[in-house]
């Protein structure tokens, strides 16, 4: 199962994140297809940035996101069933 999630970076106490797609089996850091945005929860500014054609084409290939990325799409109004 192909799953949209977060792949953490950064040191202890300043997390950031990739927003990829990758197999459900793999890893938490481990090997991805694509990277489709970027989380910083730290940082005042740009702390979201998504990749909005290449989610939406994920998801309509059957690509579930996780349920905090799922928070942080609809934050974007990006709307995921």
């Amino acid at each position: 199962m192909v799953k949209i999630r977060l792949k953490r970076f950064g040191a202890i106490r300043r997390p950031y994140y990739r927003i990829v797609v990758t197999d459900s089996r793999n890893p938490r850091d481990g090997k991805t297809i694509e990277e489709v945005g970027l989380y910083h929860p730290i940082e005042k500014e740009n702390q979201l940035v998504i990749k909005e054609d290449r989610v939406k084409e994920w998801l309509s290939k059957g690509a579930q996101p996780t349920k905090t990325v799922k928070r942080l799409l609809n934050k974007e109004n990006i709307t995921v069933k």
